[in-house]
């Protein structure tokens, strides 16, 4: 599995994308299992009240969670470049410039802590 990094405004986030052969989770609203790579990430936005608090670039934001909405692709590239979408839109969704994103994608061996 890949772990995809964002870093911006002093906080980051993660997303997994679990490659050919690898167990995905199963949970309602999971792609079909013929899916060659699966991305997962949490999504969220900010609201103006209520939500988890988080400071991000110097500021309070209240911050409220979606069901992560795990996505398939057939292939390796499609499935990179939409998860370091997702990781920009989600900081965008909080008030930052998604292209002062710094992205990492880093491999997750199994057995290994993320």
């Amino acid at each position: 599995m890949l772990l995809v990094r964002g870093r911006a405004g002093g906080t980051e986030l993660t997303g997994t994308l679990y490659e050919r052969g690898e167990r995905s989770p199963s949970f309602r609203g999971a792609p079909d299992e013929d899916a060659a790579y699966v991305w997962v990430c949490d999504e969220f936005y900010e609201v103006d009240s209520g939500g988890s608090t988080q400071t991000v670039d110097g500021r309070t934001v209240n911050l409220a969670f979606e069901s992560p909405m795990p996505r398939g692709f057939d292939t390796r590239d499609q499935a990179l470049e939409a998860a370091k979408d997702h990781v920009r839109t989600q900081f965008a969704r909080i008030g930052l410039d998604p292209e002062g994103v710094e992205l990492e994608v880093e491999k997750n061996e199994p057995g290994t802590e993320a």
